[in-house]
């Protein structure tokens, strides 16, 4: 087990090392990390970041280069057999080998040393402990290998207050819990989500995290995307409000000196994502698959969609200035490149290198989506299969189109081979000068932020520090407020709070058999309501209508899936009931697959049924047991869906964007109230939604309720009636 030291300098940095030597220097200390003996310009804490970048980017082999280039697939600490990634300790599994959990893995071992990555995706963490001292294991071994480059980890969002089904979720148990992102953008208060982005950089950098794979930025202007829960909303100026917030709260160190620009051992950097914007993703199809690789503009709204990467993260009001790192989408942003080429979005010249680069400046990291330059899967109902538009290339091919482009780096990509191909490919077309210097361009980025985040100088943790400071108590309340409020009232016949210890029915859940975000098929359920326990702290629960004072019926938005290997595309349903496509489109706007002999992938006139249907017939059924008992209804809302089969039925309704149950019941209670806002539309009826524009937002008819209530973006209730407030005056249609 590592136990690192820690060197403190009169004025200056902590320096954390495990065996480095430590020059000093006019009664300064810094490590000795090219083992010289002498003081370098990239071993200096008190040069400029980039200068000392740029410092050590000359002095990279260009295999070394290649590996910073790569960023590791999803680790898991500790990687136990047969779950996801799985891997082995010196040859055997977890259990048979007897390592410590925060041991490295036979392939992490690997890819540090023989492949030179130092970006590295973690996924699972066991708890705060586990990973402080796996973040050491790592950090000591990089250190006694050449430069002692540390190791830059970074996570999916792992803050999330509900179990999202859009993408990965990490989650370490340890940190505090707060709303995902509509929840978030439900709350419309820019300050409270920088707030949430301070504490986000002080529980990651405990972990070891030095950069987030987030916001997500993109525009919700399709409701039926898988991803749009992730999103701030559909109104591009919250979006860029947020984005902007966010960004500062996580970069900022506010402990750091003035000349560092904001950036210190306290701040986390930001990978956006994800360029120039995923929502407008063809009839919600989703672009992890090959049959949802089309973003259509029908409406002309991409610089809709840019205004919160421009405006927003890219124009950060904190001295940080913009976002650290942008990642585009693995979209084919159709028609947008004025050479009529459609291919995905990090091999699009024109939407990297002429609008990205040239025509906004950016210089900051860009790094791919994940698994984008593997060779296509032959079935097109797969999970990734992502090289789109360059199918027909080598994955060296690829890896060059995409350095040429000016991306930096190749997300999920653990084999440095084909970058050295890609290379080798290069210097035959450019020449070896060229390309070593485009290298070092990436390099310079690349390094440019480890350097900012301090990890140079320590990038080693107590572990009892970050144990105390991981789920603190400050962190946990601050959560569980912002959850609060998140909610979002739509309807209350009188209804709520419900005050006292009264006896409530929570009727369970059936979801049928469906395909989940891998594509494997997953079986039908049965689920509890609720968690008893968890009820019980507010309410007595009972087992039938008839000994209930009131019934309380969680359910979640429509479940279905836009392709089918047996019927092909057909509709995603925001209704609960059989629904067929007689408003959709009779010729798609985008199309054409090597994998299909058509291009029109329209589902006119198909039909679909959501997986969870049963959740409406939960709600008549326990109207029906319940004539004259009030019956809530508590949505959780993956994607904006129609009320209108529910509502009537409904004395009031919570709509929950993403947060725990606990805040739910906080608000039933009347021990709270909601303050939350739609940060979308709810549409009326699947028809408004079939024709309205991908990329358009606010665009279709929102739903009007028995109580004449149009539940449009904004709208939200208290307890006195809808709210009207400084919020709804500065974010509006």
């Amino acid at each position: 087990m590592v136990t690192p030291k820690f060197i403190k300098n009169p004025s200056g940095p902590i320096l954390g090392v495990a065996d480095v030597p430590v020059l000093t220097v006019d009664g300064l200390h810094f490590k000795d990390m090219e083992r010289t003996g002498n003081l370098l310009p990239y071993e200096d804490w008190r040069l400029p970041a980039k200068e000392r970048a740029r410092d050590l980017a000359s002095r990279l082999s260009v295999e070394e280069i290649a590996g910073l280039m790569m960023y590791s697939a999803h680790q898991m600490v500790p990687s136990l057999p047969g779950g996801p990634f799985s891997a082995t300790y010196n040859g055997k599994s977890f259990e048979e080998s007897g390592a410590e959990p925060w041991e490295m893995t036979d392939a992490q071992k690997k890819f540090l040393s023989e492949d030179h990555v130092r970006h590295v995706l973690a996924m699972y963490m066991q708890n705060g402990e586990i990973a402080a001292r796996w973040n050491n294991e790592m950090q000591a071994f990089c250190e006694a290998l050449p430069h002692a480059l540390p190791v830059n980890i970074s996570s999916d969002p792992r803050h999330s207050a509900s179990k999202a089904a859009a993408e990965f979720k990490s989650e370490a148990a340890d940190t505090s819990k707060w709303p995902d992102g509509m929840a978030m953008a439900a709350t419309f208060d820019p300050e409270l989500c920088k707030a949430f982005g301070r504490i986000v950089a002080k529980e990651y950098r405990a972990l070891g995290i030095a950069t987030a794979l987030g916001p997500q930025i993109d525009v919700g202007t399709e409701p039926r995307w898988l991803r749009v829960e992730d999103t701030y909303g559909a109104c591009p100026e919250l979006v860029t409000d947020m984005a902007r917030a966010y960004c500062d709260g996580l970069q900022t160190d506010p402990d750091t000196p003035g000349d560092c620009e904001g950036w210190g051992a306290g701040s986390v950097s930001a990978m956006v994502k994800h360029w120039p914007g995923g929502g407008p993703c063809e009839g919600g199809r989703d672009a992890h698959y090959p049959f949802g690789k089309f973003a259509v503009y029908p409406g002309g709204k991409l610089d809709e969609h840019l205004k919160p990467f421009l405006e927003g993260a890219f124009n950060l009001e904190g001295p940080t200035d913009r976002a650290a790192a942008v990642m585009p989408y693995y979209t084919v942003s159709w028609g947008v490149d004025p050479s009529g080429q459609n291919v995905g979005n990090s091999y699009s010249a024109y939407i990297i290198k002429d609008l990205l680069r040239e025509k906004y400046g950016y210089d900051g990291v860009v790094c791919t989506d994940w698994g984008i330059t593997q060779d296509p899967n032959e079935k097109i109902d797969s999970f990734g299969s992502r090289c789109y538009g360059c199918e027909n290339m080598t994955e060296a091919q690829r890896h060059l189109r995409i350095l040429e482009n000016g991306v930096d780096q190749f997300g999920g990509n653990n084999d440095i081979e084909p970058i050295l191909e890609a290379y080798r490919l290069g210097c035959e077309k450019h020449g070896e000068k060229a390309m070593r210097e485009r290298f070092e361009r990436s390099a310079v980025r690349l390094l440019l932020n480890s350097f900012r985040c301090g990890l140079f100088e320590n990038p080693y943790l107590d572990p009892e520090e970050s144990v105390e400071t991981l789920g603190c108590k400050e962190f946990c309340e601050a959560g569980f407020a912002a959850q609060l409020k998140s909610v979002v009232m739509v309807k209350n016949n009188g209804a709520l709070p419900i005050s006292g210890r009264k006896k409530v029915y929570v009727p369970g859940r059936t979801i049928g058999e469906r395909k989940n975000f891998f594509r494997g098929m997953m079986q039908a359920q049965s689920l509890a309501g609720a968690d008893s326990k968890g009820v019980e702290e507010f309410f007595e629960w009972v087992d039938s209508p008839a000994e209930a004072d009131f019934a309380l019926c969680f359910i979640e938005s429509p479940i279905s899936d836009g392709y089918s290997e047996e019927t092909g595309y057909r509709p995603i349903m925001l209704q609960y009931r059989p629904y067929t496509a007689d408003a959709a489109r009779k010729e798609s706007i985008a199309g054409g697959d090597f994998r299909e002999d058509f291009a029109n992938r329209s589902y006119y006139g198909k039909s679909n049924r959501a997986a969870n249907e049963g959740d409406l017939d939960l709600v008549l059924n326990t109207r029906a047991a319940m004539p004259d008992k009030p019956v809530i209804v508590v949505v959780r809302m993956h994607n904006p869906c129609v009320l209108e089969e529910i509502e009537p039925y409904a004395d009031a309704i919570l709509v929950d964007f993403g947060v725990q149950e606990k805040a739910v019941l906080t608000l039933v209670s009347g021990m709270a109230q909601p303050q939350g806002l739609l940060p979308v539309q709810l549409p009326a009826n699947m028809e408004t939604v079939e024709r309205h524009g991908e990329d358009t937002p606010l665009d279709y008819l929102p739903y009007k309720d028995s109580h004449g209530n149009v539940y449009d973006f904004g709208f939200g209730m208290n307890w006195d009636g809808p709210i009207h407030d400084e919020r709804n005056a500065r974010y509006h249609k």
